[in-house]
């Protein structure tokens, strides 16, 4: 007599862990926007203790209290509002009916997030496999190099010429990163001392190439390069009269492409595993040495379209500054967007914001306040215990340097 078995069911998966996940997620958000919000709560007092009119009226405070509070506000309430007039939208201009006048805060704030947000990319996923790439100038140099030189040396039709150059800025900065990639893996240097060096010869490598003719500019007086050719030139998305380009284009596909490649390939499993416990990701028989050559290549692509955006699009000359500070910017935009390449895009945004504002705060405060509140900003993101205690947050999480270490993989 033959028994017919209930097919076996596929056991459930459990909602706890997912739930604690989504959880984990919105409290990592939350504790951001309070950094951010804290950030900018010091900042409005360093503003007006800044003030000239606000220290005068020190003086007589115990009399007439009211004038320091009054023009304590006046300070910072202009502040803030010229720093959203510059990055985000200014009623003054907007008042003239033109498209650069309604977009033109929006278009710099786009413009000066386009290389952030590749150079942060860069860093998060360098952070993901365990590495820490601060050698974002030295390859945005040689990224900038390779596309001016091919941009203004070489001569072939509009599209193709574009695609040259910009895959030559790619292989320029994935070439310098994989250089300090390589080192790790087979002498095991460390990468912060070989991309901190490859740095400094990158900027001597350019001055050295803004001194030879044929890379030079005539009359050959200054040190600066060829122009590129209109042919390799980023194309402008709103006209001619607003900067932001095809770069920020790029440059959002590239975190599109990060986030795929951590979430969904193998090879980002390997990453994120290598980060997580190389010794671990050995014994599992994974290629450590081969990843770090890996992530450092692709660390250095990513630095080099940022290096691509700034010859190609924004200043169509190479000078001895053409890296910015990205470089260095882009790690403050990796740790405040945690590593991923959604929130890297958000904390370029915001630090794009906080460049295209600075110049017109400077009417009201000095500039270095712009470079205090990013301070703030990574400071309180980085130390996410402080932000608990100031608002009686549970505690749930460990600060973002813990995080790195443990390869992000929450």
């Amino acid at each position: 007599m033959s028994t017919t078995q209930a097919p076996a069911q596929t056991p459930a998966v459990p909602e706890a862990p997912r739930a604690k996940r989504r959880g984990s997620a919105w409290d990592t958000a939350l504790v951001t926007v309070l950094s951010f919000v804290t950030a900018l709560v010091i900042s409005a007092i360093l503003i007006a203790i800044s003030d000239q009119q606000t220290r005068s009226s020190f003086k007589y405070f115990g009399h007439y209290p009211g004038d320091t509070f009054r023009f304590a506000w006046s300070a910072i309430w202009h502040t803030y509002q010229a720093l959203f007039y510059g990055a985000i939208f200014n009623p003054h201009t907007a008042g003239n009916g033109t498209l650069a006048g309604y977009l033109g805060p929006i278009s710099e704030t786009l413009t000066d997030a386009t290389p952030l947000i590749a150079g942060g990319l860069a860093v998060g996923l360098a952070f993901r496999a365990g590495l820490f790439n601060i050698g974002g100038q030295g390859q945005i140099i040689l990224g900038a190099i390779f596309a001016g030189f091919v941009g203004f040396h070489w001569h072939m039709p509009v599209v193709i010429h574009l695609i040259v150059a910009i895959l030559a800025g790619v292989l320029g900065g994935a070439l310098w990163g994989g250089l300090s990639g390589f080192l790790k893996a087979k002498t095991g240097a460390h990468e912060v001392i070989t991309t901190i060096m490859l740095n400094y010869v990158a900027v001597n490598l350019l001055g050295y190439l803004l001194s030879v003719k044929g890379f030079q500019a005539p009359p050959y007086g200054q040190a600066i390069s060829n122009p590129v050719d209109h042919n390799a030139t980023l194309p402008l998305l709103l006209g001619g009269s607003l900067r932001v380009h095809l770069g920020l284009i790029l440059s959002l596909a590239a975190a599109a492409f990060v986030w795929w490649l951590l979430k969904y390939s193998r090879l980002g499993f390997r990453l994120r595993a290598v980060g997580a416990n190389p010794f671990a990701a050995k014994t599992a028989g994974m290629h450590v040495e081969n990843s770090y050559v890996v992530v450092m290549l692709l660390s250095g692509a990513l630095c080099g379209l940022a290096g691509v955006s700034q010859v190609l699009g924004t200043n169509p000359q190479i000078t001895g500054d053409i890296d910015a500070g990205i470089g260095f910017d882009a790690i403050t935009v990796a740790l405040l967007g945690r590593a991923n390449p959604v929130g890297t895009v958000f904390a370029g945004l915001l630090f794009g914001a906080l460049h295209a504002g600075g110049p017109m705060m400077q009417q009201y405060a000095p500039i270095e306040l712009v470079q205090v509140i990013q301070s703030l900003i990574v400071l309180f993101i980085a130390a996410p215990a402080v932000i608990r205690a100031i608002f009686r947050l549970k505690t749930s999480g460990a600060s973002v340097g813990a995080e790195l270490a443990k390869g992000w993989n929450g």
